[in-house]
């Protein structure tokens, strides 16, 4: 059997791109198109990690693969780059950013022998990093603090990068208490503003503006708590997310049988709040 390997797989993209005899789909496709596509791969190879089937994981690294040769080979068209580009470029960039691995930025070992790593920690590999990147934004013209940090990034992703960036210039917590706190104030505001939003007199609008900026606040606040304390809020939020779903099939197949059924299939429940309470933190207990 056949073992493919990366310059197959650059060949089986010219392939489906040739003008006369290729894929008319992919014939269609524009940078702009496959955005969604790449997208949703990355998400699909998210879950394939979070299932833990290493089956999933490797066919789903292979389509996030497939939309990077996809792109390059669409620059290539277009006389701005090609693949061997790509892997230049990202090669010397993990050389740079790596002085401590690759000693004088050389990828391989040099007069025969393995030179000895730095000895640093963790902690000053980030620091150095961020030194690092804040010397290329420089190079490129960026010179503003949170001018690489992408708006299409999903909003929790972008509020750690945030956080971590304006840490380097000192604006930061120094321990996990004191962002808690910050939360516990923000969570206070925003109690603040629902009870102004119910207050006669006062403009809806003007109250449901304040509603939302301080419930970002409250989001941003929890983030920053999630980020001092190492946790990714994204994959916390995810558990949450599983955990919520269990729970409520779990209440669900407590329910009489009735009920059940018209929840099951999307139509209203009768309302019993106190059953479903009980059934709820029944369920909780049995975690």
């Amino acid at each position: 059997m056949a073992s493919y390997k990366i310059n197959d797989l650059l060949y089986l993209m010219s392939r489906l791109r040739d003008q006369d005899h290729g894929c008319p789909w992919d014939l269609k496709q524009t940078p702009e198109t496959l955005i969604q596509h790449s997208v949703e791969e990355v998400y699909e190879l998210v879950d394939a990690i979070e299932s833990g089937n290493s089956k999933d994981i490797r066919s789903e690294l292979g389509d996030v693969l497939f939309q990077v040769v996809f792109f390059a080979r669409l620059a290539e068209e277009n006389q701005q780059f090609d693949f061997n580009e790509v892997v230049d470029q990202l090669c010397s960039k993990l050389i740079r950013r790596h002085p401590h691995i690759f000693i004088g930025g050389q990828l391989f070992h040099t007069n025969g022998h393995n030179e000895q790593r730095q000895s640093i920690t963790e902690q000053q590999v980030s620091e150095n990093w961020e030194e690092i990147k804040a010397a290329e934004r420089e190079t490129k013209g960026r010179e503003g603090l949170f001018d690489d940090v992408p708006l299409a990034l999903p909003a929790l992703l972008r509020a750690v990068k945030l956080q971590k960036r304006a840490a380097t210039m000192g604006l930061d917590f120094t321990q996990a208490r004191s962002a808690l706190e910050k939360l516990k104030e923000e969570i206070t505001e925003l109690e603040q503003a629902m009870d102004g939003y119910q207050q006669q007199g006062t403009s809806a609008q003007t109250s449901e503006e304040r509603m939302i900026d301080e419930l970002g606040d409250v989001l941003f606040s929890a983030v920053n708590v999630a980020r001092k304390l190492a946790i990714n809020p994204e994959s916390a939020l995810r558990g949450a997310n599983q955990k919520f779903t269990y729970r409520v099939l779990a209440v669900l197949s407590r329910l009489p049988l009735d009920q059940a059924d018209n929840g099951r299939h999307g139509e209203q429940m009768p309302s019993d709040p106190k059953l479903l309470d009980q059934l709820w933190r029944s369920v909780k207990r049995d975690d």
